[in-house]
């Protein structure tokens, strides 16, 4: 145990190592060599897939360095595995209020066990980049306390923290560019290629991860289908669940269409409380696919299985072979998004035409990005329109390549606004569909809440793959603890699941804020809130900010109740809860908050907000907010 002491861990005999604290005590014993040609690991935690395409992007760079690469996700990856490795980039982006992202959480439980030896990663070098948003309190918080873990567990990181904003002026980009470029010259000092090894050059496509196989037999549709419902729901194997209720909760005069929809999970195994969140996927629209086929010259009805191009790759859990050209793109493909650089930066390996291979160049490169965000991201153009204007470069692709330029279709999140306890085997959202104009001459549109209105239960059985997981919202367990809901618009859904539970367990103490454009346009579930208000079950401020000259939002009506806010919050110990979009609203409320205790409790300005700090950290303030 001697190496133990020199790195100063102490060693508890007859206590039994976790297995990576066996690797420890082997390998410190031995001397540390660098390997002259490491093969680089690329471990990924992503919510929305950005990370992930960050992360292949850098593996497709050491590609052309021609060293082994592997990206994989962080939960995918045996982390005991870390203590072997030798140079290993983590690119990671922060969720909620400074959470880690589902295909991170596994990855992060044990990363922080406080029995890991402190020198458990002493021959590792490693970088970490996180991808977040400045406009959001925990900034990249996530990377930041990674970064921090790994310095403790001895590793060697080989240089700052990487800081990705979407707030820069070219996005996220703009601090992902000179990071990695600062990555390489790193890694490259450290570990100098072979003189006489030639790189791959940008221009030259990489060997696709995927080959695809065509099948001669007739197409047979249960290839389209998803396979039988899972005993427990997830992500790689959602259940499908029915849509018995679609219907439009604004009037037909306002400018937005929320639904209200309903789905059947009899027989689901699916559990749930208040404040958790209902994922679903998505589908492409059929006229989308039939136009996506026909630039590409596929046969929709062709079937095909895949397999991996070498061993770096797995083919993804969720598609199921054999699979037919239509299913593949329907369900998998994210066509109708906005293609990212990298989506461009492999487009242009594989055109022969030379005036759309220079735009395609510039667009992927650092001296493009403006370009590229007005002609992409300002308009917000799609994958399928790009394909179009450049059509002889779409001509020439290879449909093994599918899988590498356009990502899986990512599951979009939804506060569940039902509670089991009255409303048996459903599950109840609240969707805004998204349409807005742009230069572009037809209207933008969401594809997931576009889907989801287009669903009529009326005109027969319609399903919708979904799976739940656990929010970032936990209701009091004490029946006599108060609670104080501020949620604008469609950030009443977790409140509305909540009011149901509450008032079904005999709570009474509820007091909720809700904000809206006009009274008689959205003031979503007002019949609901009356009847609790008459049944003295709720406490209900409204603010509808259009229904007068001045506007009046849910931020005045909080400070305009000081006084009964600090009496719940000070005298009986009452927790407050923020819900909605985080542009402005969420500070604002939090401003007007910090008020009441400063005019209600005699509070300096440090200490109001040193007192909701204090909330914070006992979980008697929640917020769950997104852009």
């Amino acid at each position: 145990m001697k190496a133990f002491h020199e790195f100063g861990i102490c060693h508890v005999a007859n206590v039994q190592l976790h297995p990576l604290s066996r690797a420890v005590d082997d390998r410190l014993n031995k001397r540390p060599v660098r390997m002259p040609a490491p093969a680089l690991l690329i471990l990924y935690g992503s919510q929305t897939g950005t990370a992930q395409d960050t992360a292949e992007r850098i593996g497709r760079q050491a590609q052309r360095q021609r060293m082994q690469v592997r990206v994989e996700a962080l939960d995918s990856y045996n982390v005991v595995n870390l203590i072997s490795e030798t140079l290993v980039v983590f690119v990671c982006s922060t969720t909620g209020q400074g959470d880690p992202p589902d295909n991170m959480k596994t990855f992060w439980r044990f990363l922080f066990r406080k029995s890991l030896p402190a020198g458990s990663l002493c021959r590792l070098d490693c970088a970490v980049l996180g991808l977040g948003d400045s406009s959001y309190p925990k900034f990249n918080f996530v990377a930041k306390k990674l970064h921090k873990r790994l310095l403790q567990l001895g590793a060697d990181v080989l240089l700052p923290v990487g800081l990705a904003d979407d707030q820069h002026d070219l996005g996220a980009d703009g601090v992902i560019d000179p990071w990695i470029t600062s990555f390489w010259d790193r890694v490259l000092a450290l570990y100098p290629p072979p003189v006489d090894q030639s790189v791959i050059r940008e221009d030259e496509p990489l060997p696709p991860r995927y080959v695809f196989h065509f099948l001669d037999d007739v197409p047979d549709k249960a290839a389209d289908r998803l396979p039988q419902q899972p005993a427990t729901p997830s992500q790689t194997r959602p259940f499908l669940a029915r849509v018995v209720f679609n219907e439009r909760v604004t009037q037909p005069s306002h400018f937005q269409d929320v639904r209200h929809i309903e789905f059947d999970i009899t027989d689901s195994n699916i559990e749930f409380t208040a404040g958790d969140v209902v994922l679903i996927r998505p589908c492409n629209t059929r006229e989308d696919v039939d136009q996506f086929c026909q630039l590409l010259r596929l046969d929709p009805d062709r079937l095909f299985t895949i397999s991996p191009n070498s061993t770096t790759w797995s083919v993804p859990a969720r598609l199921v072979q054999p699979c037919t050209v239509r299913c593949l793109v329907q369900t998998f493909l994210d066509i109708a998004a906005v293609p990212r650089r990298s989506f461009f930066e492999q487009l242009a390996t594989f055109s022969t035409n030379e005036l759309e291979r220079e735009k395609l160049v510039e667009f992927s490169s650092s001296q493009g990005q403006e370009e590229l965000h007005s002609y992409c991201n300002r308009p917000r153009r799609t994958a399928l329109e790009v394909l179009t204007d450049f059509p002889h470069t779409t001509a020439e692709l290879n449909v093994d390549y599918l899988l590498d330029l356009f990502p899986e279709i990512q599951p979009r999140s939804f506060s569940i606004a039902s509670s089991p306890q009255t409303h048996h085997n459903r599950i109840q959202i609240l969707l805004a569909v998204v349409s807005y104009k742009t230069k572009m001459y037809s209207p933008r549109k969401g594809l997931c809440s576009s889907w989801l209105a287009s669903l009529d239960p009326r005109q027969g059985d319609v399903f919708v793959p979904l799976w739940v997981k656990k929010g970032s919202l936990r209701f009091p367990q004490d029946p006599d603890t108060p609670v104080i809901m501020v949620g604008p618009g469609t950030g009443v859904a977790p409140f509305r699941a909540a009011l149901q539970d509450r008032i079904a367990q005999g709570r009474t103490a509820n007091v909720l804020f809700f904000g809206c454009r006009s009274k008689t346009k959205d003031f979503y579930c007002s019949v609901e809130w009356e009847e609790m208000v008459r049944a003295w079950q709720l406490t209900l401020f409204t603010a509808f900010s259009r229904d007068q000259e001045d506007k009046i939002y849910v931020q005045q009506r909080v400070r305009e109740q000081a006084e009964l806010l600090w009496d719940l919050i000070a005298n009986k110990n009452a927790y407050f809860y923020i819900a909605g979009n985080a542009k402005q609203m969420p500070a604002a409320v939090c401003d007007a908050l910090k008020e009441s205790f400063q005019s209600q409790g005699g509070l300096s300005s440090y200490q109001a907000d040193q007192m909701l700090v204090a909330m914070e950290r006992t979980c008697r303030f929640q917020s769950e907010t997104w852009s």
